[in-house]
C-alpha cells in the first residue's frame, strides 16, 4: 500500500503540468466531461502474430449521453522486442448535433518502437489513418479524412502488478485545406493493473483538447478498460 501511494503521487506530479496547460481558460472554449469504457480480447494466431478485438462505449455531455460506440479489430506482428507493426479496422457510430448516429469506417496502420530503461519503458507509436463518414448521406460523405498521430508513452514498471504511465498524443490532419501541425492534443495519466496472467484493468484520466479550430472543445475523460489475453 505504501508503494502504491508513492506511485499515485508520482503520477500526479508528472501529469500536473499537462493538466495546467490543457485546463487553462480560453475565450470561446467549451468544456465537457466524459466516460470511456472498453472490453478487449487478444489471442496469438501464430508466433509473433496476434489478433485483437475490442468494444468501446464513449459517454459525453457530462456523461449524460452515449456519444459514440465502436468496434475495433486488427492484427499485430512483433518484429522483435523493440518493433511492432499492426493493421486495424474500426467501425463507429457517433452521435451528431442532429441527434442521429453517424456511421464511420476507419482503417489505420501503427508502428510502435519500445525501449526499456529500467525501471522505465518508453514507447513511441506512429499511426496513419483514414476515415470515411456518412457515405451516401451528406454531399461530402465518403470523402476520406487522413491523419498522422504520434503518441509518446512513459511507463514506470516497478515489477509489481500495477504499471503507472503518462502519455502525450498529437493529431496532425493531412487533408488540404485543413492541413496543420495538429488540431487535437491528448494528455493521459493512468495505471495498468494485472489481475492475473490473462486479465488486466486499465484506469486512466485524459484531457483531450481541440486546437487551431474556431470553437475548441476540451474533454475531461475518465477511462476504464478491461482486457483478456489468451
Amino acid at each position: 500500500m505504501i508503494m502504491l501511494s508513492k506511485t499515485i503521487r508520482l503520477l500526479v506530479l508528472i501529469a500536473f503540468p499537462a493538466g495546467l496547460l490543457f485546463s487553462s481558460p480560453l475565450l470561446g472554449q467549451v468544456n465537457d466531461a466524459g466516460l470511456w469504457t472498453s472490453v478487449s480480447f487478444e489471442a496469438k494466431v501464430v508466433k509473433k502474430l496476434t489478433f485483437n478485438i475490442s468494444q468501446e462505449f464513449r459517454f459525453n455531455e457530462n456523461i449524460t449521453e452515449l456519444g459514440a460506440y465502436l468496434t475495433d479489430a486488427g492484427l499485430s506482428y512483433k518484429l522483435n522486442k523493440h518493433f511492432q507493426f499492426s493493421v486495424n479496422y474500426r467501425i463507429t457510430k457517433r452521435r451528431t448535433v442532429e441527434d442521429y448516429y453517424s456511421l464511420r469506417h476507419r482503417f489505420y496502420v501503427d508502428i510502435k518502437v519500445e525501449k526499456k530503461l529500467k525501471p522505465f519503458q518508453i514507447q513511441l507509436r506512429t499511426r496513419l489513418q483514414d476515415q470515411y463518414a456518412d457515405i451516401g448521406r451528406d454531399s461530402d460523405g465518403g470523402v476520406p479524412e487522413y491523419y498522422l498521430r504520434n503518441k509518446l508513452t512513459l511507463k514506470w514498471d516497478p515489477d509489481k502488478a500495477y504499471t503507472p504511465y503518462v502519455a502525450m498524443e498529437f493529431f496532425s490532419p493531412l487533408n488540404y485545406p485543413r492541413y496543420s501541425a495538429f488540431d487535437n492534443i491528448r494528455a493521459i495519466a493512468g495505471v495498468d493493473y494485472s489481475i492475473s496472467k490473462h486479465h488486466k484493468i486499465d484506469l486512466y484520466y485524459m484531457i483531450h483538447k481541440e486546437v487551431n479550430v474556431s470553437l475548441p472543445v476540451t474533454y475531461f475523460v475518465l477511462g476504464l478498460g478491461y482486457s483478456y489475453k489468451l
